[in-house]
């Protein structure tokens, strides 16, 4: 039973993470034949999510709101954010509802040229846990391919955030305000899973 241990670990980091809070709509064509948001469609709730805490890729499309962490819209003309991987965790369907899903966002390991951004999907109305994920992410140099190191300036950024700080749970960005739980005294459970 040595799993254990490292889910008790995780925990207590996350709880220890300052989170970005983030709302991001559910399309009505999100909807899979079982009535519920499609895992397909989850993973871009996620990568909206990222673009609403971190900015969108320098180059695309036109400014608008300042994001908590402007992280990708400062990155180096002819640098790539590239996803590596992504780890998902579908605890419970994330039901449709004509309001924004609920994103927490935080940091995992931070290395020399990589990083982890973590994501708690919530049910708006409950609070529910309904999806848990990491995208393990490198910053690629467009020309070469070359995989680049982290600056400092981008490891700063990225500080306040990860899983070794102490902070309030999260940092709400403007949106439509969060609806009260249907059921009152529901708990929001912090996650419980394995932090690489």
């Amino acid at each position: 039973m040595s799993a254990a241990a490292p889910a008790a670990e995780s925990e207590s980091a996350e709880s220890e993470s300052r989170r970005i809070e983030v709302q991001i709509p559910m399309r009505w064509g999100d909807m899979d034949a079982y009535g519920h948001i499609n895992n397909v469609q989850v993973v871009r709730i996620l990568e909206e999510a990222r673009i609403a805490a971190f900015g969108p890729p320098r180059g695309p499309g036109l400014p608008g709101i300042e994001p908590p962490v402007p992280l990708f819209s400062e990155v180096p003309e002819g640098t790539l954010a590239l996803i590596v991987e992504h780890k998902i965790r579908y605890v419970r369907t994330l039901e449709y509802r004509n309001i924004p899903a609920v994103v927490q966002l935080w940091i995992g390991a931070v290395k020399g040229a990589s990083f982890d951004i973590h994501y708690l999907v919530q049910d708006p109305v409950t609070g529910e846990d309904c999806v848990r994920a990491t995208s393990h992410l490198a910053f690629v140099e467009e020309s070469t391919g070359r995989v680049l190191r982290l600056t400092p300036e981008q490891k700063d950024r990225l500080a306040p955030y990860a899983a070794v700080h102490s902070a309030p749970a999260a940092t709400p960005v403007p949106g439509p305000a969060r609806p009260e739980p249907a059921h009152p005294g529901t708990a929001h459970p912090e996650p419980a899973y394995p932090v690489r």
